[in-house]
């Protein structure tokens, strides 16, 4: 009986641990994922750790996610033109293991065998890409949606949203959304302050040439970032007639009728202001364009990614905007100094004067991909 006992004690101890330990790896399972909305709306279930990332088609996300880390260690995929920008710009030197990460998944379609051998934690993914959503979830990837568009273009808003929606992926640097959000607003602000009695008749009339190439040329109309970027200086966008969401093509002729004081150049084309100066695009001739008679032809910066988009350069390139379009008005603000002090800031990321100079020379390879 009392041998009977014994094993009566030991079998109810071990039924007790077990039924103990079952219930802790319960609350260790239930606790290794969460669930974030994405900027589509859509409920994702994410780890709670993730070490491994990767980017489809949003491309400047990668470089908003290695200055967010200060290192590009988590990236395993990204798209080819977030390789190149990376490649010319100042991304790649002072992160050259982004140069490593693989683009062969996830350029043009994603290739979801391969990119499966990246083990990838999480995707992100343009919000309303609903096929790839659906690739991504059928193999068990958890795809998280990003907007571009979503803000109405406007990149500082935008960079403010991506920067809260990867904090709330990453908790322990939550700290980084005000920082980003105060930073870019005092920017922002200064210049709202003082472009906002320039009378109608005295503002700065642009036009932004988006791609260009002797077969097409491409602009922001009212929506699209161009708009906004005009908008945020006090500028006006010479296209904004066009209605058409994203980039429209353009004639020649248009350029004639609207005869722009100033034309920025974005990085998505490999157009410098020389080309322009010296009529080097097919047959086009600009001479008889007032921008480019006054030399008012400007190329738009490259820092961590080509800045006409949302990203981590945002609140840089608004006062490189400003100073482009009316320097009088900001020659004050030493773009330099406030670079660095920026991304030493937010970013913890020290500049050289050199470091900073290449941000506003852009070499015309890095429209690469475009």
């Amino acid at each position: 009986m009392k041998k009977i006992l014994v094993v009566l004690m030991i079998l109810i101890c071990a039924t007790s641990l077990f039924a103990q330990a079952a219930k802790e790896a319960a609350v260790v399972e239930e606790t290794t994922t969460h669930i974030i909305v994405d900027h589509q709306g859509v409920e994702v279930e994410v780890p709670k750790k993730i070490d491994r990332i990767g980017v489809y088609n949003i491309y400047p996300l990668p470089s908003v996610i290695t200055v967010f880390f200060n290192n590009a260690n988590k990236l395993v995929a990204m798209s080819k033109p977030s390789l190149t920008a990376a490649q010319n710009g100042l991304l790649g030197k002072l992160y050259p293991e982004i140069l490593d990460v693989d683009t062969a998944s996830v350029t043009g379609q994603i290739n979801i065998e391969e990119l499966m051998k990246k083990n990838p934690d999480i995707v992100f993914i343009n919000g309303g890409d609903a096929a790839s959503r659906k690739l991504l979830n059928d193999a068990g990837i958890p795809a998280v949606g990003i907007s571009v568009n979503k803000w109405d273009y406007d990149c500082i808003e935008t960079l403010d949203n991506w920067i809260a929606l990867l904090a709330e992926l990453f908790p322990e640097d939550a700290d980084k959304v005000q920082i980003v959000h105060d930073y870019s607003y005092k920017i922002y602000n200064e210049i709202q302050d003082r472009v906002k009695d320039i009378p109608q008749e005295e503002r700065v009339r642009v036009f932004v040439l988006f791609q260009y190439s002797p077969s097409t040329m491409l602009t922001s109309g009212k929506h699209f970032f161009g708009q906004w970027w005009c908008d945020a200086i006090g500028a006006i966008n010479v296209a904004n007639e066009l209605e058409k969401d994203n980039s429209s093509p353009v004639t020649m002729e248009q350029v004639y009728a609207w005869n722009p004081d100033a034309i920025v150049i974005t990085n998505f084309t490999a157009a410098q202001p020389e080309t322009l100066y010296t009529n080097g695009m097919g047959n086009d001739d600009w001479s008889a364009i007032k921008a480019v008679q006054d030399k008012r032809v400007y190329k738009t910066p490259l820092g961590m990614y080509r800045s006409y988009t949302p990203g981590a350069d945002a609140p840089v390139s608004l006062l490189w905007w400003a100073k482009a379009i009316y320097p009088e008005l900001f020659a004050d603000m030493d773009l330099t100094a406030i670079a660095k002090d920026y991304y030493k800031t937010v970013f913890d990321v020290e500049l050289s004067n050199e470091q900073v100079a290449s941000i506003f020379a852009p070499p015309s390879s890095a429209a690469g991909g475009f």
